[in-house]
C-alpha cells in the first residue's frame, strides 16, 4: 500500500482530451527542480484566468499520429484513411494557433509552449484536396486517376448491358439460383445451379459451401471483366502513386508534425490540470525555498474521488474531513498518535500526495495559501511491506526499509512512517523508534510518524524540533470525527471504548491500575501542558484565518480597483466619443438594440434625436453605444 499516486495520474488522464494528453498524464514524474516546478503551476494558474474569458484550448480533431508519422519515413506509402487522420489533426494545429494569440497576453508562461506549435493546416489542405473525410481518394486526385476511373465506369456500363440481356433470357434465368448477377473479386458472374453445369460456357470461378451454386463468368463477358481488372490495377498503382506523394509530404515535415504533437499534448495536460482544479476545488501553492510545508483545508484527493463516485452510484453523500498540517516551521518531525481507523495513515498519505501531486505541477485539493517545499524524495514505509521471496517477519520487512530509508535521506527528503515501532516488543519498538527520529533530526529530513506507542509520544516534550499530533476521538459516538490536531497528543481510548460497550466499572478500574507508572507520569505531563498547547494552536490558527480574511479584502479590493479603472476608462472613451459625433454617424442603440443615424444632440437635456429606420426617436445620450457593439 502506497500513496495511491497512480490513481492520482490515471484521475489526471480522464480530464485530457486527447490521446496525447493521456499518455503524458499516466508517465507523470515528480521533479525536484523548484523552478520548474514553478513554471508549471505558473503555467495552470495563467491558463485557468486566462480561459474564463478566452476558454480552454480547442483540441477537438486532435489525434495520437505520432506512429503515424515515424511510419511515413518508410518506403510504403501510408493508406488514405490514416492520411486522411493526419489531415484532420494538422488542421486543428489552426485553430490552436488563434487561440494562443487572444490569450497569451493573459497567459505569458505558455509562449515558450506556443513557439512550438506550427500552423501545419496547408498540409491538411493538400492532404484534403485528394482525400476525403471518409477517407477515399477523389477522383480528381490527379487527371491520370479521373480518367482511368472514367474509363471503368464505362467499362462496367458495358458488362451491366451484357448481363441484362443475359438475364432476360428465360432459357438462362431457369438454371439460375436466383435471376442476378454477383461479382467474385472484381468480375461479374452468374449463381448457376450445379446440376446445370456446362450449359453456360464459361469459367466457374467457385463453388458455394453447400456444393448447390456454381458462379460462373460467362465467355462472352471475360475480356470485357479481364479490361476492368486491368483498369483496377492501374487505378490501385496511381492511388499508390498519390498516396506515396502526400507521404512524402508528410515525411518532409515530420520533424515539424512531432514537435508540434508535443507541444499540444503538453497544453493539453495542463488544460486538464484546469478543469480537475475546477472541479475539485483546487489550488496552485506557494513554493517554499526554505523547506516550510503548510497545508490548509487538505483534501485526500483519491478520497474525494471514492466518495463522489459512491455518492453517485446511490450511495450516501460522504465529505472528505480537511485538514491543517505544516512542517518546517516549528518543528520539523511530527509524531501523530490516537485510534485505530482514526485517520492516522490517511493523513500520512495525504500529505505524500500533495508533495507528489505538486512537483508534477498539479493542483491540490487544500486551500490557496497552502505553502510547499520542493523535495529530492518522498519516502515512505506505510502497510504491510512483509517480503515472501525473503521469508522476513512484518517487523523485519518495515525495519529493513526504515534503514534503507535513513541510508538516502536527507535536508530536501520528506519521510512519512506509519506505526513507527510496531510488530515487536512494545519497549523495544519504542527504543527503535526513538533512534529512528534521532537519526532524521540528525539528517535534518521532514518528517510525519504515526505510532501507538505512549513512549515515543515523550519525544516531543524532550527533544527540540519535534511536535505531536493527534487524531479526534469522539468519546460519544465512539468513533474517530478524522480532524488533525497539532501539539497534542492522542491515546488509543481503549479503556473509554471498553467502558461504553459495558465493562464493569471494576474492571475498569482493575485495567487502569494496571497501566504501569511511566504512562501514568507521561499522561500526566501531558495534561499538564495540554491547554497552553491548544491556546496556542487556537491562537495560530484565529492569526491564520485573520491572515486569509485579510488576503481576501486585499485581492477583493485589488479586483475592486481593477473593474473601477476598467469602468472609468470606458467612460472617458465613450464621452469623448460622443463628444465627436456629428449628424449622420452611426450610432447603436442599447435599448431598442438597433443601429441608428445621429440627427442632432442636445447636451442639456442629455437626449438625442436619432433615425431608426423609418422613424426619428428621442432617446438619453446614455442608450448611445458604439456602432461595433451592434
Amino acid at each position: 500500500m502506497k500513496l495511491e499516486f497512480p490513481e492520482v495520474r490515471e484521475l489526471l488522464a480522464g480530464y485530457c482530451a486527447t490521446a496525447l494528453g493521456k499518455g503524458l498524464a499516466r508517465s507523470l514524474r515528480p521533479t525536484a527542480n523548484a523552478n520548474l516546478v514553478r513554471q508549471w503551476l505558473a503555467q495552470v494558474t495563467e491558463l485557468a484566468t486566462a480561459s474564463q474569458e478566452h476558454s480552454l484550448p480547442p483540441l477537438a480533431g486532435i489525434y495520437d499520429i505520432r506512429d503515424h508519422i515515424r511510419a511515413s519515413a518508410f518506403p510504403a506509402p501510408l493508406e488514405a484513411d490514416v492520411l486522411g487522420t493526419i489531415a484532420e489533426t494538422l488542421a486543428s494545429t489552426a485553430h490552436v494557433l488563434q487561440w494562443f494569440t487572444r490569450i497569451l497576453s493573459a497567459a505569458p508562461s505558455l509562449q515558450r509552449l506556443a513557439d512550438q506549435v506550427r500552423d501545419l493546416s496547408p498540409i491538411a489542405v493538400q492532404i484534403r484536396e485528394s482525400i476525403d473525410e471518409r477517407g477515399q481518394v477523389y477522383d480528381h486526385a490527379s487527371p491520370r486517376l479521373a480518367g482511368i476511373r472514367r474509363t471503368i465506369e464505362e467499362a462496367r456500363g458495358r458488362a451491366k448491358t451484357l448481363f441484362d440481356r443475359l438475364l432476360r433470357q428465360s432459357t438462362i434465368t431457369k438454371m439460375l439460383q436466383y435471376a442476378g448477377a454477383t461479382f467474385h473479386s472484381d468480375r461479374m458472374v452468374l449463381p448457376l445451379k450445379s446440376e446445370y453445369r456446362g450449359r453456360i460456357q464459361g469459367i466457374v470461378h467457385r463453388t458455394s459451401d453447400s456444393g448447390s451454386t456454381l458462379f460462373v463468368e460467362p465467355a462472352e463477358s471475360v475480356e470485357l471483366n479481364n479490361a476492368i481488372v486491368r483498369l483496377r490495377d492501374e487505378e490501385s498503382k496511381e492511388i499508390t502513386r498519390i498516396l506515396g506523394e502526400l507521404t512524402q509530404h508528410v515525411r518532409h515535415h515530420a520533424a515539424a508534425i512531432l514537435e508540434t504533437l508535443r507541444a499540444l499534448g503538453v497544453l493539453d495536460l495542463i488544460a486538464a490540470k484546469c478543469r480537475y482544479a475546477k472541479k475539485r476545488t483546487c489550488a496552485c501553492p506557494r513554493i517554499d525555498d526554505g523547506g516550510a510545508l503548510r497545508l490548509h483545508d487538505a483534501r485526500h484527493p483519491v478520497l474525494v474521488e471514492l466518495f463522489d463516485k459512491a455518492a453517485k452510484d446511490g450511495g450516501a453523500r460522504r465529505e472528505v474531513v480537511p485538514i491543517d498540517v505544516r512542517l518546517g516551521d516549528d518543528f520539523d518531525i511530527l509524531i501523530i498518535t490516537g485510534p485505530n481507523t482514526g485517520g492516522k495513515t490517511v493523513a500520512l498519505k495525504t500529505v505524500g500526495l500533495m508533495a507528489l501531486m505538486v512537483q508534477c505541477g498539479i493542483p491540490i485539493p487544500a486551500a490557496a495559501d497552502s505553502v510547499m517545499p520542493v523535495f529530492d524524495e518522498v519516502f515512505v514505509d506505510v502497510g504491510d511491506e512483509q517480503s515472501l521471496q525473503q521469508s522476513l517477519s512484518t517487523f523485519s520487512s518495515h525495519l529493513a526499509n526504515l534503514l534503507d530509508i535513513l541510508r538516502h535521506s536527507g535536508p530536501r527528503c520528506l519521510v512519512l512512517i506509519d506505526e513507527l515501532g510496531a510488530g515487536t516488543d512494545p519497549d523495544e519498538g519504542a527504543a527503535i523508534g526513538r533512534a529512528i527520529l534521532t537519526e532524521l533530526l540528525a539528517l535534518k529530513a521532514k518528517a510525519i510518524v504515526s505510532t501507538h506507542l505512549s513512549a515515543l509520544k515523550a519525544v516531543a516534550f524532550s527533544t527540540d524540533r519535534v511536535d505531536n499530533g493527534s487524531v479526534e476521538f469522539d468519546p460519544q459516538s465512539l468513533g474517530p470525527t478524522f480532524r488533525l490536531r497539532l501539539g497534542e497528543p492522542g491515546n488509543s481510548n481503549a479503556l473509554i471504548i471498553a467502558k461504553r460497550l459495558g465493562m464493569p466499572a471494576r474492571l475498569v478500574q482493575q485495567a487502569k491500575s494496571f497501566l504501569d507508572d511511566r504512562t501514568g507520569a507521561l499522561n500526566k505531563a501531558i495534561a499538564g501542558t495540554l491547554q497552553s498547547r491548544r491556546d496556542a494552536e487556537e491562537a495560530r490558527r484565529t492569526a491564520l484565518e485573520a491572515a486569509r480574511e485579510a488576503q481576501r479584502q486585499s485581492e477583493q479590493f485589488q479586483r475592486d480597483s481593477e473593474e473601477l479603472k476598467r469602468s472609468k476608462e470606458g467612460f472617458d472613451h465613450w464621452t469623448q466619443w460622443l463628444n465627436n459625433l456629428r449628424p449622420g454617424d452611426a450610432v447603436y442603440l442599447r435599448t431598442l438594440k438597433r443601429p441608428a443615424k445621429l440627427v442632432r444632440m442636445q447636451f442639456q437635456k442629455q437626449i438625442a434625436l436619432v433615425s431608426a429606420g423609418a422613424l426619428d426617436v428621442e432617446v438619453p445620450l446614455r442608450d448611445m453605444t458604439f456602432p461595433e457593439e451592434a
